[in-house]
């Protein structure tokens, strides 16, 4: 009776327009979502794109001047005068803590030049299979351009962004001075709940309040973006605690035994690089099979819980002479 309150007050809490996803970062499985694939906009967290495609093809000491290209921009600025010189860590700091439309501007014009660093912003989107998203700008202002996503696309960027180090340093930081200038984290979820890594908020009036964050505890990782909901704070606060409380992490694939040859494939023996993580509830692991998929250009591992797929592991290979060699050598080595 108690779990059956909570629910219900905790859904007569939420916005009835909002979108929301949990995801479990490990294996991108979606624990708890509402409208997953509406299309919205999704105002400056736009910027966790701007950010990754920044890092991909830049490096964090580059030197930067502030042009006359941050005229085209209004709402949250870092007010960097033109003329100023910023590293590119400076200004991705101004872009993630403080929000800088100026500072999006800046960095898409100089590092791969303003047309092409969209191009790339799109093209990121595709591979991460963000299906219904598209970005006309780097900062999330949707007077002139729009930028389109979904709850569930934004899910998946901020799963990716998560792994680059560079990125969490920067999100999780709390305040940021560089010069005369101190830039704070709009962020206050990094005050309130300790186990938060990383987010971006946003806002427009025409997108409401967008936040997608990333929290972690007891070697769990969890995402949540939310859009249209002006209770953000609380809202990801109360998710974090109800699903990390009732989810346990475990180990589906083992990198160390995980192997196997196949004869009438040239004698390849396959692998994985890496340990492969899952959340999952007790009652669940029952229902959790592994399929090996060796068809032609996909050799891969398919994870399927309750007969739907959640995610799919690559496949390495290597021609099983080659490995048997290479261990005759390391015990020689030893004699």
């Amino acid at each position: 009776m108690k779990k059956i309150l909570f629910v219900l007050i905790f859904l007569l809490c939420i916005n009835v327009k909002a979108s929301i996803v949990l995801m479990d970062a490990d294996s991108g499985r979606i624990l708890y979502s509402k409208a997953a694939t509406e299309k919205k906009l999704i105002a400056s967290t736009t910027k966790i794109m701007t950010s990754i495609i920044a890092l991909e093809n830049s490096t964090l000491e580059k030197k930067i001047i502030i042009g006359k290209e941050t005229r085209e921009v209004n709402g949250s600025m870092i007010y960097a005068k033109e003329g100023e010189v910023f590293t590119l860590n400076d200004l991705l700091h101004g872009l993630m803590l403080q929000s800088g439309n100026d500072a999006a501007m800046t960095i898409a014009t100089n590092v791969l030049g303003y047309d092409n660093f969209i191009k790339e912003m799109n093209l990121k989107a595709i591979k991460l299979g963000m299906k219904n998203t598209t970005f006309e700008n780097p900062h999330g202002l949707n007077d002139n351009s729009k930028n389109i996503s979904t709850a569930e696309d934004m899910s998946k960027l901020m799963r990716y962004a998560i792994k680059n180090k560079e990125f969490l340093n920067i999100t999780s930081s709390k305040i940021y001075k560089v010069d005369k200038y101190i830039w704070p984290n709009k962020n206050k979820l990094l005050k309130q709940y300790k186990y938060l890594i990383s987010g971006k908020i946003g806002y427009t009036k025409a997108s409401g309040q967008v936040f997608v964050s990333a929290a972690k505890k007891d070697g769990k990782t969890l995402i949540i973006t939310s859009i249209d909901e002006s209770d953000k704070f609380n809202l990801h606060k109360k998710l974090y605690e109800k699903y990390f409380e009732a989810y346990e992490k475990y180990k589906i694939l083992d990198m160390n035994t995980f192997s196997f040859k196949v004869k009438n494939k040239n004698k390849y023996h396959y692998y994985i690089d890496n340990d492969y993580y899952m959340l999952l509830k007790k009652d669940e692991i029952n229902k959790l099979k592994i399929k090996i998929d060796l068809s032609k250009n996909e050799e891969k591992v398919t994870i399927i819980l309750n007969n739907k797929i959640i995610d799919n592991v690559k496949l390495k290979k290597i021609k099983y002479e080659v490995k048997t060699n290479k261990i005759k050598q390391i015990l020689s080595f030893w004699k």
